[in-house]
């Protein structure tokens, strides 16, 4: 009878555990973004950053030219998250940033084979960033459930910019990163359900001074 109560925490563990069985863990302090490796299988990646340092980060993948395949944010001091993203052969950086700003520290990662390939934008919307505010165009109100489009943010302002959108449920979908004044910064979000979803710059106080907007996806 005594054996009893010791089996049931280790039946209740083994599925939470399983979870991350594939994860890579990536060390994120205020000077490094160690991955446990470097190199992938073409596919589904999973990462799972733990903040060893004492700032609020984040971990993003980039493809060439800055393009967001994915970001997970707001991981703090001592704890961790995961980041799942589907990516194709290539060559990728992962970036962390301790205090949620600027370009982070950076690390090479090669991603070889076939598969994980996305899906293809259906369209381009470009969306002008100055300070502070954004110039939108009407086709954002056309975007329907199951879409996926290739934002384009050109920075005609003198600040860095970003362009983040969340959903409903003010969950991030997407985002163009930090993208330099007199630059120009893509990336591609996928709206998998209809509703009412936010844009907006979380640079600093943009998003308070004024860049932020809202859109339906039908």
């Amino acid at each position: 009878m005594r054996k009893v109560p010791l089996l049931l925490p280790l039946l209740i563990a083994v599925p939470a555990c399983a979870s991350d069985a594939d994860a890579v863990d990536v060390k994120a302090g205020n000077h490094e973004c160690a991955p446990a490796k470097t190199s992938f299988d073409a596919g589904k990646l999973t990462f799972k950053v733990h903040n060893t340092g004492s700032k609020v980060t984040e971990l993003y993948v980039y493809a060439p030219g800055d393009k967001v395949m994915g970001e997970v944010e707001n991981v703090g001091p001592g704890t961790a998250r995961t980041l799942t993203v589907t990516v194709p052969k290539g060559t990728y950086e992962l970036a962390c940033k301790p205090g949620q700003t600027g370009r982070g520290i950076r690390t090479a990662i090669e991603v070889s084979g076939e598969g994980g390939e996305s899906a293809k934008p259906s369209r381009q919307i470009a969306v002008e960033a100055v300070d502070y505010s954004y110039a939108v165009p009407s086709s954002i109100n056309g975007i329907t459930a199951g879409e996926t489009v290739e934002f384009e943010l050109r920075n005609t302002g003198t600040h860095e910019h970003e362009f983040e959108v969340l959903d409903g449920d003010g969950r991030s979908v997407g985002e163009v990163g930090e993208t330099q004044p007199g630059q120009t910064g893509e990336g591609d979000v996928t709206f998998s359900k209809p509703g009412t979803y936010t844009f907006r710059c979380a640079l600093e106080d943009h998003e308070q001074r004024g860049m932020k907007g809202t859109f339906t996806v039908k």
